[in-house]
């Protein structure tokens, strides 16, 4: 929508069913063929003669560079819209991200690859933090626990280092609607976990635009609400921070990036600074904000690409308080924080409001109601994170 509004023509790839669809003024809209993800959106690449393409999840972002390194007549409109290629093996991997991002003078906790009971063992004997287990290339708070003891993370060393089975797979691909569930699984390579340190304090992201490593702008904001002590923030408070701002600038010039990505960082409890802890190679959830202060990012890459905007900007936000919709009040309906912050709600796109305030689309289709009245789904308790850390809710 941010997008449209600031002159550019958004075509589309989703699935069948997506919230997406219910969006006004989309060009074309692709459908994200369940049996055939990768040749679906390749084609969709084809048929729009896009300039760009947007990503806005990782799973994408590895589709493309299995495209980029398929076919060579797609090479530099993806490394236009992404960045370097030499560069994709750093994104891609926890381990190697943090370490270019210690070798620029990034403050990163403490991160090791483990593979084996042995290498744990070496790990809590040397440090005095549990830790954090993170499976590579998974998002969205998935595949990251943090560990209460060394037999926790035993056991989920041996959880996050089994293969995928066919069965999770074909249950992706038939109850959740999920488009990369076979590419996923057809693709999959041995499991690469790396432990991290445990860093006390309040999580903080920020999300940037740039353009052959030049970083254009940027929105950062401390999480006051989250989907669990590792999931997506629900309401974030905006803040200026230099030492995440170096961050995002140094490493948008050392990975070549170009478009939209996301850093998480842990503000330390002890000393308020930014230790980095994430890379999210496409866009999160601030990009189409109308600040006081800036244009949203989604404006700023349009004038990049030469867009001109026709449409009157956007009304800047009232509020340094941001209540994402509808997670926010699904989450934590009683936090105080809903009384006086701005509610991102899509006002101007009222299908998309009532599709939003439904059960989420995979979960309304008969199969996914038969599968979950037999296995409920599992729900985390809402975290609201103060000056001491995280509380549950």
């Amino acid at each position: 929508m941010a997008l449209r509004g600031s002159g550019c023509q958004v075509d589309a790839v989703c699935p069948p069913g997506h919230p997406l669809r219910t969006i006004g003024g989309i060009g074309r809209l692709f459908a994200y063929d369940r049996s055939d993800s990768l040749g679906a959106l390749r084609r969709a690449i084809v048929e729009s003669q896009a300039k760009v393409i947007v990503p806005c999840d990782d799973g994408v972002v590895w589709q493309l560079h299995e495209l980029h390194a398929q076919d060579p007549a797609l090479r530099e409109f993806i490394e236009q819209s992404l960045g370097a290629a030499e560069m994709h093996p750093i994104i891609r991997s926890r381990e190697r991200l943090l370490e270019t991002a210690s070798e620029l003078g990034i403050r990163v906790p403490k991160t090791r690859q483990v593979a084996s009971r042995a290498e744990l063992d070496a790990w809590f004997a040397d440090a005095a933090t549990p830790g954090v287990l993170k499976l590579d290339q998974t998002w969205g708070g998935k595949g990251v626990h943090i560990n209460s003891s060394r037999e926790d993370a035993v056991r989920t060393l041996k959880k996050f280092s089994a293969r995928a089975s066919a069965s999770v797979a074909w249950k992706r691909w038939f109850i959740d609607h999920d488009p990369l569930a076979l590419w996923t699984w057809r693709a999959r390579r041995e499991p690469v976990v790396t432990i991290q340190e445990y860093v006390a304090g309040q999580p903080a992201n920020t999300m940037f635009v740039c353009w052959r490593g030049e970083l254009l702008s940027l929105v950062t904001a401390k999480v006051l609400n989250a989907q669990g002590p590792t999931g997506a923030a629900t309401v974030v408070q905006l803040i200026a921070n230099a030492e995440i701002e170096r961050a995002a600038r140094l490493l948008a010039k050392r990975l070549q990036l170009s478009g939209f990505c996301g850093l998480d960082f842990i503000l330390e409890q002890a000393t308020g600074s930014a230790c980095l802890i994430e890379l999210n190679p496409r866009c999160t959830q601030l990009g189409h904000l109308q600040l006081p202060s800036q244009a949203s990012l989604a404006a700023t890459f349009s004038a990049q690409l030469g867009a001109q905007s026709e449409a009157n900007p956007a009304q800047a936000i009232g509020s340094d308080t941001v209540a994402f919709f509808p997670q926010a009040f699904e989450w934590d309906p009683s936090s105080s924080h809903l009384r006086t912050a701005y509610h991102d709600v899509p006002w101007t796109e009222p299908r998309l409001v009532r599709d939003l305030l439904q059960v989420p689309w995979p979960n309304r289709q008969w199969p996914a109601r038969v599968y979950h009245g037999w296995r409920p789904l599992r729900r985390l308790q809402a975290v609201s994170f103060d000056e001491v850390g995280p509380v549950r809710t």
